[in-house]
């Protein structure tokens, strides 16, 4: 599909479709598929519940897992899958845990995260899939997820926030913010395809922005 991108990671809010998108790259071009677990993790539907009690243990589920799997898919690399798409990157886990976490149990997260991180690849690109925080609560609505239905407005704004803060601090990962509050890539073969012509170009580092229409 790319000569450019070997690691393509997809991002986003909860509800952006970054799973959606993935699975659809991955049965358009048979590419490799490593998507979160995140239905697994015990402590998810009670930190929406209690986020002060039960923060750090959803951030240091997340990561171990997240660290699990990564490490998996990039050390059985398969000759026959050309590039790897993912739903989420491994510095997501600290940015979450940033806002999640009061000061000393960021620190340590921090130092635990670090270690963890030391071998992993970035990607080579990072597409953001941007949607409108009234657009996520619709979205977060219309699949059902019990545990879900604490989210607040003010708690995507958030995860908004921090995801543009560093965004602005990224120099070595190219950013590709896709506007996709008007776009419907399941329904729209056109949508998708001008998604496919995206990850074709190549897109030097900083941030870059288009909308999908």
């Amino acid at each position: 599909m790319t000569d450019f991108y070997n690691f393509i990671a997809i991002e986003g809010n909860i509800g952006a479709g970054k799973t959606t998108l993935c699975r659809q790259l991955s049965e358009q071009f048979n590419c490799r598929l490593v998507l979160e677990q995140f239905s697994d993790n015990p402590f998810l539907p009670l930190f929406y519940e209690n986020p002060e009690r039960y923060a750090f243990m959803v951030e240091l589920f997340f990561m171990t897992e997240r660290h699990k799997q990564l490490q998996t898919a990039f050390s059985n690399p398969d000759l026959f899958q050309q590039f790897t798409v993912s739903d989420y990157f491994f510095l997501k886990t600290l940015l979450f845990a940033r806002k999640n976490l009061n000061e000393e149990e960021f620190r340590l997260f921090k130092r635990l995260f670090h270690i963890l991180n030391a071998n992993f690849p970035k990607p080579d690109i990072l597409i953001y899939l941007h949607r409108s925080v009234d657009n996520l609560l619709k979205n977060i609505k219309h699949r059902g997820r019990a545990y879900e239905a604490q989210i607040t407005p003010q708690y995507l704004q958030n995860i908004q926030d921090t995801y543009f803060e560093y965004f602005k601090t990224e120099i070595e990962v190219p950013i590709l913010i896709l506007n996709v509050d008007d776009a419907d890539y399941v329904r729209e073969s056109k949508h998708f395809d001008l998604i496919v012509d995206c990850i074709k170009t190549k897109f030097h580092t900083g941030m870059h922005q288009i909308i999908i229409q």
